[in-house]
């Protein structure tokens, strides 16, 4: 567990600088249950221990999980794919786009602050020079278990962010904190601070990617809200009752009258353990001659049905799928027995395509920025040119639709539009990727060399025979 209460006195760090440094790790500290309980939720790692009164103790600890949570953050998440970034008037490629992307493995890095984002409300961008043996431009995401920074609502930037780089025993260790155009890296080893500061061009190199920001909570809204984790707690609640059930209450009860004491105890007088007593095999009990009725009687009585447990765990899995806006079929456990058709299955993604669209766009401006910023970085400028303004992300629909249907939509629209057919825009609409659309114009443009070489040579055989022909192509070369 974090201990953050400990006051931070780093040398070569003036008054100022060291009380906004304890100021965000008192911050830090604020958020961090709360960020650990969620965080705890999609990992699964969430123990439940009150039970109730009638199940054994000793099933809170056989380590059962629950992945509702995760599936709930995934769900959206795996609608929020970005594809690629865009500069209508330019060319990425020619600004080092490529390399870019490479070497940050840049778009699993915005995926990974994405998916922070949906588990803690925000998470951080951060973008930093490389020095020797690192890349021209770092891109590093950063979730808020590990930095916190104070949001300037009036000029919708960070006015500083500190960002934990380690940890020992729960206890700050390592730290970067980033101020306006300066950016100080303090580590503690052997018990002493040491402190390192550059300056730079450009403010505080960071964007926040919220989700569901709204104006009394400005650093986002978690996915796992409260009723999300309810919910799986009482799931889990529910699964422990049913395994203590599967151990104790389904094994059919038994009463033995009549019988001596023999049958419950091995060869040496000691008790027989309780699962020997109730798998075991008995095929001849003797009498207990001092019984009042001698003659051994067992009588039993049906186990009781777990299908109870299973119809609170179905219950607790749709409303679990309407909080988190995806279809029964991906959480509930009976109930599914015919296939969902596609047009319903359309309908029950409504919100949760409207859902993936907010979060995209309450993302893009952070990515925008983060990779102009990098790129100005990575090509040696000072600032960001004014013209890069247009660059901007490319989201994949949201939507998922058949390739039929895809096709039969960007059909529709080219042929109101036909030049759209000879463009990337126009062929991307009609279904195809952009590897599908690289190989086609590639193929087309060697079909298209190979038609020419082909009309050359033939022009060449007829000029040997007919002098006409000869003179007309020596006309249109210059040579007469």
């Amino acid at each position: 567990m974090q201990n953050l209460t400990e006051k931070l006195n780093v040398p070569g760090l003036s008054e100022d600088e060291t009380n906004t440094v304890n100021h965000l790790v008192e911050q830090l500290a604020s958020k961090a249950r709360r960020n650990g309980l969620r965080s705890s939720f999609y990992d699964g790692k969430r123990a439940v221990h009150a039970i109730g009164s009638v199940i054994p103790p000793q099933y809170a600890n056989i380590g059962l999980a629950l992945g509702w949570a995760a599936k709930g953050v995934d769900g959206l998440a795996n609608r929020c794919n970005l594809d690629e970034m865009v500069w209508p008037d330019g060319d990425l490629a020619d600004l080092g786009m490529g390399e870019l992307e490479d070497s940050n493995f840049l778009f699993s890095e915005f995926a990974a602050g994405r998916t922070d984002s949906l588990i803690h409300g925000v998470s951080y961008l951060i973008t930093t020079q490389g020095v020797d043996g690192e890349p021209k431009a770092l891109v590093h995401a950063k979730d808020a278990l590990n930095a916190t920074g104070d949001w300037n609502p009036r000029t919708r930037r960070l006015d500083n962010l500190l960002s934990v780089t380690s940890w020992h025993e729960g206890k700050i260790t390592g730290f970067v904190l980033y101020l306006s155009g300066l950016t100080i890296t303090a580590e503690k080893s052997g018990g002493k601070w040491t402190s390192d500061r550059s300056e730079h061009p450009w403010g505080v190199p960071v964007e926040p990617q919220m989700f569901k920001s709204r104006a009394s909570r400005r650093m986002g809204t978690s996915r796992i809200s409260r009723p999300v984790m309810g919910y799986q707690d009482a799931a889990l609640r529910a699964l422990i009752r049913m395994e203590a059930h599967m151990d104790i209450y389904t094994i059919p009860k038994m009463i033995l009258l009549g019988a001596s004491d023999s049958a419950f105890t091995n060869a040496d007088g000691t008790a027989k353990n309780s699962w020997q007593v109730a798998l075991g095999r008995v095929f001849g009990l003797e009498d207990d001659e001092d019984a009042m009725n001698p003659r051994a009687d067992v009588k039993q009585f049906d186990a009781s049905s777990p299908a109870p447990h299973l119809s609170q765990l179905n219950a607790l899995a749709k409303l679990m799928a309407r909080e988190v806006d995806l279809s029964d079929s991906d959480f509930a456990l009976t109930d599914m027995a015919n296939p969902t058709s596609e047009g319903a299955l359309g309908r029950a993604d409504q919100t949760l395509i409207s859902t993936s669209e907010q979060a995209t766009d309450g993302w893009s401006v952070g990515t925008r920025r983060t990779v102009t910023r990098a790129l100005a970085i990575q090509n040696g400028l000072t600032e960001i040119p004014k013209e890069w303004a247009s660059i901007v992300p490319r989201w994949r629909k949201p939507q998922y639709m058949s390739k039929a249907a895809e096709a039969d939509a960007g059909a529709k629209q080219v042929a109101a539009v036909p030049w759209l057919a000879e463009t990337t825009v126009g062929l991307r609409l009609l279904g195809l990727d952009d590897i599908d659309i690289a190989e086609a114009q590639a193929e087309r443009r060697r079909n298209t060399s190979s038609s020419l070489l082909e009309n050359l040579r033939a022009n060449a055989e007829q000029a040997k025979t007919d002098p006409a022909v000869a003179a007309a192509a020596s006309s249109r070369t210059g040579l007469v």
